[in-house]
C-alpha cells in the first residue's frame, strides 16, 4: 500500500527491530531510554520543553536552534489551544522564552535558520497558505514569497485550472540563493536569489532521475568540494542530489523509507523518517545509526498518532517529521502527531 501523509495506514508487516533502550520513562523518575549504539548513543527525553498552559501543540513540524542555544518549534496549533501562536521558543534548558506566528495556524511546516552577517533569520514554509517567509528571530517580516507565477511550470493550461502550490521546506545556499520544495503541491523545486527574485524551476512529479515525488525537505550539502542540493524525495523513498543550478547528479537509496528533513553537524546528517525512525548518515552517506524505530505491523498508524501526549511508547518514534542537531551534538526530533511531540536525544557517547 502506498503511504501518504493524509492516509497514514500501515498494513504490511514492518521490519523487525528492537530498539536498544534502558528503563521505560522519565515521568515517574526512572531513567530515560537509551537509543543507538557505538558513537551514536542518545538518551531520549520525550515531551521536552515547558509549554505554558495557554499553548497546546498541533502537529509539530519544524525545529531549529539559534546561536544562543534557543530551540524553535513550528507547529500547527491544537484545536483546544488558547494561544494561536505557531512558533514556540525555549532556552537550552527547555524553559519557555516567547511565542509568535498566529498567522501560520494550520499550515506551519518547514523551518530553517541562517546567520547572515551579524544577524540570524528564520525561513518558514506555510503549505496551507502557500507562502515562504523570511523572519527575524522575533517574527518580524523581511519578505514573503507567494505563488511562483513567474515560473512557466506554474502557468495554467486553461482558464479553469491552476497548478497546485503547497511549499513544505526551504534550503539556503552559501551565496544566499533560496530553494523551495513544493512538496505537497506539484513536486517542483523553485530557486530564488537572496533578494527573492525568481531564477528557475526544476524537478517535477515523477520517478525519473531528474524528477521527484514530494520534495519534502531540502539541504545544501557543503561537505564536499562544491556545494550540492540534497532533496528528500519522499514519495520515491530516496534522496536526490542536484547541482545548485538544478542539474541532477545521483540518487541515494536504502537510507530511509519516507525521508522528511535533513540536518548536518560535523559531517553527520540526521534524517527524520516519517516511518518511525531517525537515521544518521556519515560523510559518505552511509547509514551510521537508526534510532527509535518501532514495530507497527498490521496497525493503523493514524490511530497511533492520535494518542494523547505522554502515552506513546518510550524509546520509539511514531512519525518523525523534523530533526536537528544542537551545538552540543544532541538531536531534537519533532513528530507529525495530532497533539505534538518534541524529543531531545541527548548525546551520551
Amino acid at each position: 500500500m502506498q503511504l501518504t501523509r493524509r492516509s497514514f495506514l500501515v498494513s504490511a508487516a514492518a521490519a523487525v527491530y528492537a530498539p536498544a533502550f534502558l528503563g521505560t520513562t522519565d515521568k515517574a523518575g526512572r531513567k530515560p531510554p537509551i537509543l543507538g549504539q557505538g558513537e551514536h548513543q542518545y538518551e531520549a527525553v520525550h515531551d521536552w520543553g515547558e509549554l505554558p498552559p495557554t499553548i497546546k501543540y498541533g502537529n509539530t513540524h519544524g525545529v531549529c536552534e539559534d546561536s544562543q542555544g534557543n530551540i524553535y518549534i513550528h507547529h500547527t496549533v491544537h484545536a483546544n489551544s488558547d494561544s494561536l501562536d505557531t512558533m514556540v521558543v525555549f532556552d537550552h534548558k527547555g524553559k519557555f522564552v516567547r511565542s509568535w506566528g498566529r498567522q501560520f495556524k494550520g499550515g506551519a511546516h518547514g523551518l530553517s535558520i541562517r546567520k547572515e552577517g551579524s544577524e540570524e533569520f528564520l525561513y518558514l514554509c506555510d503549505y496551507q497558505h502557500g507562502i515562504v517567509t523570511k523572519r527575524t528571530l522575533k517574527g518580524e517580516e523581511v519578505f514573503t514569497l507567494g505563488y511562483p507565477a513567474e515560473s512557466e511550470a506554474y502557468k495554467p493550461k486553461d482558464k479553469t485550472s491552476a497548478v497546485v502550490y503547497r511549499p513544505t521546506n526551504v534550503a539556503i545556499a552559501p551565496n544566499g540563493d533560496i530553494y523551495v520544495g513544493d512538496g505537497y503541491g506539484s513536486s517542483f523545486i523553485n530557486q530564488y536569489n537572496q533578494k527573492a527574485d525568481f531564477i528557475r524551476t526544476f524537478g517535477g512529479l515523477g520517478k525519473g532521475d531528474d524528477q521527484v515525488d514530494c520534495p519534502h525537505g531540502l539541504w545544501v550539502d557543503t561537505r564536499g568540494e562544491k556545494p550540492l542540493l540534497m532533496v528528500t524525495d519522499r514519495g520515491n523513498s530516496r534522496l536526490q542530489r542536484f547541482t545548485l543550478d538544478g542539474k541532477h547528479i545521483d540518487s541515494i537509496l536504502a537510507t530511509s523509507k519516507m525521508p522528511c528533513y535533513l540536518h548536518e553537524r560535523n559531517g553527520d546528517v540526521a534524517i527524520a523518517d516519517l516511518l518511525s525512525k531517525v537515521v544518521i548518515l556519515d560523510r559518505k552517506n552511509k547509514v551510521a545509526a537508526s534510532l527509535g524505530e518501532g514495530e507497527y505491523s498490521n496497525k493503523d498508524w493514524s490511530l497511533v498518532r492520535n494518542q494523547a501526549p505522554g502515552t506513546f511508547v518510550p524509546g520509539r518514534f511514531v512519525c518523525p517529521h523534523g530533526a536537528c542537531f544542537d551545538h552540543e551534538g544532541n538531536i531534537f526530533v519533532v513528530e507529525w502527531v495530532e497533539a505534538g511531540r518534541v524529543t531531545k536525544l541527548r548525546h551520551i557517547a
